[in-house]
């Protein structure tokens, strides 16, 4: 048995080069272990999409992420339809005080608010509210199709 330590942050080249065997091992163990269906979202299927009307894959997926944020509310909040309308989900979500920036030693999406959007079959089950901050990534909100409950997306997200 050899054990090798090696650095996930910043990846080191040794990260990197060995991500796709340890990620096929801990896809292994969850589907074992967790009894993780083998369509849980995976990482090809993530997409971090900056909070901007101007970026081409936010304006195209907003009515989908509009519709899911308002199934989402009505089931587990139990909001009536106009707690959770467009204007309602973009005054919560996608308005945000940040302003973007792409700093020169910062992460190559930049700073500032984000979707990070989870896809399965070519819709949205997932949308994770992030802020992308110099020191931290922050987790604003995280909403769901509840059909899909059964993967535990929050705990997902949380652990992506």
């Amino acid at each position: 048995l050899k054990v090798r330590v090696v650095r996930s942050s910043p990846p080191s080249s040794q990260f990197k080069a060995t991500f796709q065997e340890s990620y096929q091992v801990y896809k292994r163990y969850q589907m074992v272990i967790h009894k993780d269906p083998p369509d849980k979202p995976t990482i090809n299927q993530v997409r971090l999409v900056p909070v901007s009307l101007e970026d081409p894959q936010f304006k195209s997926s907003f009515n989908q992420s509009a519709t899911l944020f308002a199934k989402y509310q009505m089931a587990i909040h139990k909001d009536t339809p106009s707690d959770c309308g467009e204007n309602e989900f973009t005054r919560f979500l996608c308005d945000s005080p940040l302003e973007a920036e792409n700093a020169p030693n910062g992460p190559e999406c930049g700073y500032g608010s984000f979707h990070q959007q989870y896809w399965l079959d070519g819709k949205i089950i997932a949308v994770g509210v992030i802020d992308i901050l110099p020191y931290c990534v922050s987790s604003v909100y995280l909403y769901y199709d509840p059909d899909y409950s059964f993967l535990s997306l929050g705990v997902y997200s949380a652990l992506r």
